[in-house]
């Protein structure tokens, strides 16, 4: 039997734009032109502009062919647009993520092929069609897995979904692409310590994923050998990195389940673990009259993966990356700003007794569900200081497939993506019109660079 590498390669390599179902390349395009708003907003990330600068640093100064989003004026070479890229669109937790794979596709995907669009042209439906390759391969890594997260799969399982779509991108003879997946499992990396301790080391651990893909890519090319049981050998991916996997099935689910059919919207730059909460407070508070006065304790019930992800508490030197995966603080936000922007991850806000007050009244409970990747059913319960008490239910998560956002909401989550941005939010209607005719497009950075340039 080949190794599962070899099965996710060809795959890959076997993806036709005109082929796709009409869902599929509708959500291809909606995630295509999220990651790239997204990535506008990463600009003015925290750190954003200091890695832009190591990656000036490391590249000698000299000039690529890579752009990097947000910032017209700068090209650099292919792996290094890739990493400042894939850490601007990861950077503020605003990413759309494939919830049952735990990971965010098109952080390092996007990100690694439009590194590679930019050293030769390359046509909107290879492009396109390598954006589907990619989620499926990330997805199905992630799907296939049944024990909790041991490693940081957005990084981890990303490597091997950018190859994948590298190779898609150029038709390249199916043993470059097996060689790709070698060098990638070289490469693979991604700790959850960085998670725990909320520090800026888990968007660049999504940043070196999408650089070593391009690095992984550029050696299968170059013919140089590398291990064929990348995924599925004694010492491949799936045996160092991950807990009780179970591949065959979703590997035989290829071709017939699109992944990027399952991949969901994030309406805040928060952990996708925090948003059903965000949703059922705003309920509370516009249903039931819940204010940070009235307050006197709420508690999220979910489970153990939204606990594991964002249940930490609040701390006095919170770090901006800890505190988009602190649900105690986020809430204490929404209660007294009525949501969470792009602009509330300020030293100010991080270090106001004021919310963090409120952010001690604000829990997360685990509960017993044994899916180790569930997000729901879970419900907000809040008891008020007049002794009431009120209870939410969530069964789904506003962004996703069954619950997803309007057009209406993409453009205008866009819209503030390029404001952050530094750029001109009128523009968003025109790369929205783009990335809709993209299939058509010959030279996809030529045809994107109508806006972003």
């Amino acid at each position: 039997m080949a190794d599962p590498a070899a099965r996710l390669a060809d795959h890959a390599l076997s993806v036709e734009w005109a082929a796709l179902p009409p869902s599929a390349q509708a959500a291809a395009r909606a995630f295509l032109f999220d990651s790239l708003a997204v990535g506008v907003a990463g600009y003015s990330a925290i750190y954003a502009e200091e890695i832009r600068k190591a990656a000036q640093i490391w590249t000698g100064g000299a000039a690529g062919e890579g752009m990097v989003l947000g910032a017209p004026d700068l090209r650099l070479p292919a792996p290094y647009a890739a990493y400042v890229n894939a850490y601007q669109i990861h950077s503020q937790e605003y990413d759309c993520v494939h919830e049952p794979a735990v990971a965010h596709p098109m952080a390092t995907v996007c990100a690694a092929l439009l590194a590679e669009a930019g050293r030769a042209p390359a046509s909107g439906e290879d492009f396109l069609a390598a954006v589907v390759a990619g989620i499926d391969v990330v997805a199905t890594l992630g799907v296939a897995v049944k024990g909790p997260l041991k490693f940081f799969r957005p990084a981890t399982a990303g490597v091997f979904g950018c190859v994948a779509a590298l190779s898609r991108l150029r038709r390249v003879e199916p043993e470059v692409a097996y060689r790709a997946f070698g060098h990638a499992l070289a490469l693979a990396s991604g700790t959850m310590q960085s998670h725990i301790e909320g520090k800026p080391t888990l968007a660049l651990q999504v940043a070196g994923a999408a650089r070593s893909a391009v690095e992984a890519f550029d050696l299968a090319r170059a013919g140089i050998p590398s291990p064929a049981g990348a995924i599925g050998g004694p010492f491949g991916y799936m045996a160092l990195f991950e807990h009780d996997p179970v591949l065959e099935p979703e590997l035989d689910k290829l071709g017939k389940v699109w992944r990027v059919e399952e991949v969901s919207w994030k309406p805040f730059p928060t952990g996708r673990a925090a948003q059903g909460a965000i949703v059922a407070l705003k309920t509370l508070m516009v249903g039931h009259g819940v204010t940070a006065d009235n307050l006197e304790a709420l508690e999220y019930h979910a489970p153990p993966l939204i606990h594991r992800l964002v249940g930490r508490r609040p701390q006095a030197d919170m770090t901006v990356a800890y505190a988009r995966l602190c649900f105690a603080w986020l809430g204490a936000v929404v209660l007294t700003e009525g949501g969470v922007g792009l602009d509330a991850f300020t030293p100010a806000r991080l270090g106001d007794p004021v919310l963090t007050a409120i952010a001690e009244k604000i829990t997360v409970v685990a509960d017993d569900n044994p899916d180790l990747a569930a997000f729901v059913p879970a419900f907000a319960h809040v008891r008020l200081v007049d002794g009431r008490s009120f209870r939410v239910d969530v069964a789904r998560q506003l962004g996703a497939p069954e619950w997803p956002l309007t057009l209406e909401q993409q453009l205008e989550k866009a819209g503030k993506c390029f404001a952050f941005g530094g750029l001109d939010a009128a523009l968003v209607p025109q790369l929205h019109a783009l990335v809709g005719r993209l299939d058509a497009a010959g030279d996809v950075i030529a045809t994107l660079s109508e806006v972003l340039d």
